[in-house]
């Protein structure tokens, strides 16, 4: 039986690949009539290992360009959805692609539909905080519901789906009969070490020749450098001597600045609502941390870049676009204060991945960041190791101008592997 389907917002082709893997097994033929991407080095990509049926946007089709087909696959853009991006949800002109996909259900009709976003869209827009879901989510599945189609959704991990990365993604699913399980799949599991190549050489730059005379390679897998609280399992620009090396009262000092600053006292008694990192006056900072001295450290550790002198932020209403939005900007009527400058993604490390373990959910901002430990230093992740934390085959080609444009196509990927278990209970539960 020939399976027609379309591949929207299709990226560099993981949901199709996870699609045709499930019906070719269950013996459909599966045939793609209707490709939309805009994004040039996807579709380059894209057309290096399918057939590209046509690199359109999706915003601009009319209905009568798109061919029927069964069956709609859509991983529509994540990132106002997502805390990796400012979450603007559907005031976002990524989120309202949404729309697009409904527009094309409701005049077309298939049998059934994949869609794919990040678990933020479950909570997006939470009215109340004892609810299951966000008003984001329900109006898509109220929107799909409309449309006379049985919806079932599920927040599925790629590592319980025999993948070395923990990505988890919510998959939404509908037919026009009995719905969909998306229960009690088979679990299996792998580590990050059995997909990793050798023969790869080390980086070298400052920072990693400074994390090696501080910490042996064996130390580092698990561990993380970013100037935020992390427990144990964190290393602090200041602990390598990073932008300039600090004594260890000064150590003390920034680690105690460090925790003290979420403390929610600092922003009641400035009269500040919002609180994530107060900058701290020198007055505050003695009454936790007491040396004679601790004008100079301070000053100090500013010149060398570990803090910055800064007025607090507020969440402010600012109208953007007709709307009013919250938005944090300085109160230049509070006195400014010390605070911690850098965060996990101020460094070209931020994460030690551990080969015993899985990697953490690979996104386009920090996955070049992203380090293994090789024979006599340490490496990012090469492109066909990415390309394998996804479940695509080895024979899968990445068309790109460089590394970064790589590292940016596989965070905005797709795990094959979920979908195609994904897709095997959606054909077998409609079309059988």
């Amino acid at each position: 039986m020939d399976i027609k389907f379309i591949d929207l917002f299709s990226g560099i082709g993981g949901f199709r690949l996870g699609f045709e893997r499930a019906a070719n097994a269950l013996g459909f033929s599966p045939i793609c009539v209707y490709t939309a991407e805009i994004k040039k080095p996807a579709l380059d990509t894209y057309s290096a290992n399918f057939e590209l049926v046509s690199p359109n946007d999706i915003t601009l089709a009319a209905i009568g360009d798109i061919p029927e087909f069964d069956v709609l696959l859509a991983g529509f853009p994540c990132q106002a959805f997502s805390s990796a991006g400012k979450r603007g949800g559907f005031l976002d002109t990524r989120g309202t692609l949404f729309f697009e996909i409904e527009r094309i259900l409701r005049d077309k009709m298939p049998a059934g539909f994949i869609l794919e976003n990040v678990e933020g869209l479950v909570r997006h827009d939470t009215l109340n905080s004892s609810s299951p879901i966000g008003n984001t989510l329900q109006t898509i599945l109220s929107s799909l519901q409309d449309l006379g189609y049985r919806v079932t959704w599920k927040v599925l991990d790629s590592s319980e789906f025999g993948l070395a990365q923990a990505r988890k993604r919510i998959f939404i699913v509908g037919n026009r009969k009995n719905g969909i399980n998306l229960d009690d799949f088979a679990s299996s599991a792998a580590n990050l070490g059995s997909i990793l190549e050798t023969g790869h050489p080390s980086l070298k730059s400052k920072t990693i020749d400074l994390l090696l005379s501080h910490y042996s390679i064996g130390d580092l897998p698990g561990m993380s450098l970013k100037d935020k609280r992390g427990g144990k399992n964190n290393i602090h620009s200041w602990d390598i001597g990073l932008k300039g090396e600090v004594s260890h009262e000064q150590k003390d000092l920034l680690n105690q600045i460090l925790k003290a600053r979420r403390n929610k006292k600092w922003g009641v008694s400035k009269g500040i609502s919002w609180m994530d990192g107060m900058p701290l006056s020198l007055e505050e900072i003695r009454t936790f941390f007491h040396s004679p001295n601790l004008q100079e450290l301070l000053i100090d550790l500013e010149k060398k870049g570990y803090l910055v002198f800064e007025h607090p932020k507020d969440l402010i209403d600012v109208m953007v676009d007709g709307v009013i939005k919250k938005v944090r900007k300085p109160r230049a009527d509070i006195p400014k204060g010390f605070n911690i400058v850098a965060g996990k993604l101020s460094f070209e490390v931020s994460k030690f991945l551990d080969p015993e373990g899985v990697a953490p959910t690979l996104v386009a901002t920090d996955v070049e960041k992203m380090m293994v430990a090789n024979h006599d230093g340490l490496r990012s992740l090469t492109e066909r190791e990415m390309l394998r934390l996804f479940g695509f085959p080895e024979g899968f080609q990445l068309v790109t101008k460089n590394f970064r444009e790589s590292c940016d196509l596989m965070g905005n990927s797709i795990a094959v592997n979920v979908v195609a278990a994904v897709s095997e209970r959606m054909l077998t539960e409609t079309f059988s």
